[in-house]
């Protein structure tokens, strides 16, 4: 599996590099590859997401630089920021003879060994897809979409972004929880380089590949 750490991208571009590396996955013109980055601050409503989920007006969000993007993800309302690191797996599910709860648990159980590689206690919560510390304290989101067998959308791991901006909305539809990150959780910075190099491992080892460093002009154009 290839993977491909990109700094920091505005939301819409990183949607359509999706769908461009979706569509040579199903033609089989590549093999699987794992995005990882950072985005500019956004919300973005899944293909079910009660848009009453914004809390924020439209002014307030532009005033905060937050765009919005409704998507073809599972899930409800979710915000991305600086300081949190996204991935979205481009990955056949055939190819891995994984169904989709499966697949959704296997991201959990990366983003869990991560953390704990930091001393963070997270784990699965019963009932609700994601990463949590604690009974009510959410880590890490998940929201995955799957065509033609092959994945895409994926996940969202709180390093240290800005947590006030969740406030702006109610958190993937749930209401008495707490976001938190791995800098709240540590009481100290946390090297984001670091922080990739573990999911990589962890996918690696949870997916049972082999991942190798690319670049963007090494991907189908």
């Amino acid at each position: 599996m290839l993977v491909l750490n990109l700094d920091r991208e505005p939301y819409g571009r990183a949607w359509k590099l999706q769908h461009r590396l979706v569509a040579a996955r199903q033609e089989e013109r590549i093999g699987d590859v794992l995005l990882l980055m950072e985005h500019d601050p956004v919300v973005t409503l899944g293909r079910a997401g009660d848009a009453s989920h914004i809390l924020a007006s439209t002014d307030k969000l532009r005033q905060a630089g937050i765009s919005v993007h409704r998507v073809e993800r599972g899930g409800d309302v979710t915000y991305h920021g600086p300081g949190q690191l996204v991935g979205y797996p481009i990955l056949s599910l055939h190819a891995h003879h994984l169904g989709a709860s499966d697949y959704m648990h296997a991201l959990e159980d990366v983003l869990v060994r991560t953390l704990l590689d930091f001393r963070v206690p997270a784990h699965r919560r019963a009932g609700f897809i994601g990463v949590w510390v604690g009974t009510d304290r959410k880590i890490a989101s998940l929201g995955a979409r799957i065509e033609r067998g092959v994945t895409y959308h994926g996940f969202a791991l709180n390093v240290a972004p800005n947590l006030e901006h969740f406030c702006l909305i109610v958190p993937c539809g749930l209401t008495g929880i707490e976001i938190t990150s791995m800098e709240r959780e540590l009481g100290k910075p946390i090297d984001m380089r670091v922080v990739r190099e573990r999911v990589t491992k962890h996918f690696g080892e949870v997916f049972g590949l082999t991942l190798e460093e690319t670049t963007l002009s090494e991907l189908p154009q």
